[in-house]
């Protein structure tokens, strides 16, 4: 069967950060995502959370490079929960979108310390 050009898909970062923050929180030792300067800014002028709060995406020739930015539980082991958060986020772009993901830098934020869930 061939194939007929119809027309373009074009998919908005709002959609690919949303996508890549919910791939993110669904991972178990993930508290949050930490927002930077322009999410505090948003919060701030708008008055409501950007829908990529904690992701930086940029796009290139070679596909798509994400940063995750997050607060983890404590006593999780950090080099291990990094990798699941990649390859979550990484494996969902990229089923989604049909995306390239180039690469899913992951920052630690901050250690959510027993009991502190209940003071947000």
């Amino acid at each position: 069967m061939q194939e007929e050009n119809i027309g373009t898909v074009k998919i908005s970062d709002d959609v690919i950060t949303a996508c890549a923050a919910s791939a993110a929180l669904q991972i178990e030792g993930v508290c949050q995502l930490a927002g930077g300067f322009t999410d505090n800014l948003s919060i701030n002028i708008l008055g409501k959370e950007p829908e990529g709060k904690g992701i930086k995406l940029s796009r290139d020739e070679e596909g798509i490079s994400l940063d995750v930015y997050v607060i983890v539980a404590y006593r999780v082991k950090i080099p291990q929960l990094a990798w699941d958060i990649q390859s979550h986020v990484k494996s969902e772009i990229e089923s989604v979108t049909g995306l390239k993901v180039k690469e899913v830098n992951i920052h630690v934020q901050g250690v959510s310390l027993p009991g502190e869930e209940d003071k947000n």
